[in-house]
């Protein structure tokens, strides 16, 4: 089964950027949406993102609308979740998570039950 791992979390003042990538390992990247989700203390796991690897169809919370992007890199083995105008409310424990391609429902992409493979984790605290 694929590994993910992510990293590029840290800590930024409001306003900032940071970009998160995440690895996958063991299986072509190209066979796999990718997720990303965020959990910060006390709340529930929260999809952020999503990206098809059929037709590079994209998702966004509303949240993180015209602020986050998400893109892959198949060659790389990567995907990338470039954050932009962060705020204090985007401190959370960021995921990558996977979903072989042909059991993805564009539908059903913030849904965590969607996905079968998850990374450990990045944390990212934006904070003055």
């Amino acid at each position: 089964q694929p590994q993910l791992v992510e990293s590029g979390g840290g800590l930024v003042q409001p306003g900032g950027s940071l970009r998160l990538s995440c690895v996958v390992s063991g299986y072509t990247l190209d066979r796999y949406a990718i997720g990303w989700f965020r959990q910060a203390p006390g709340k529930e796991r929260e999809g952020v993102s999503c990206i098809s690897s059929s037709d590079g169809s994209t998702y966004y919370a509303d949240s993180v609308k015209g602020r986050f992007t998400i893109s892959r890199d198949n060659a790389k083995n990567t995907a990338y979740l470039q954050m932009n105008s962060l705020k204090p409310e985007d401190t959370a424990v960021y995921y990558c998570a996977a979903v072989p391609q042909i059991h993805h429902h564009g539908s059903r992409w913030s849904s965590e039950y969607e996905y079968d493979f998850w990374g450990q984790g990045t944390q990212v605290t934006v904070s003055s």
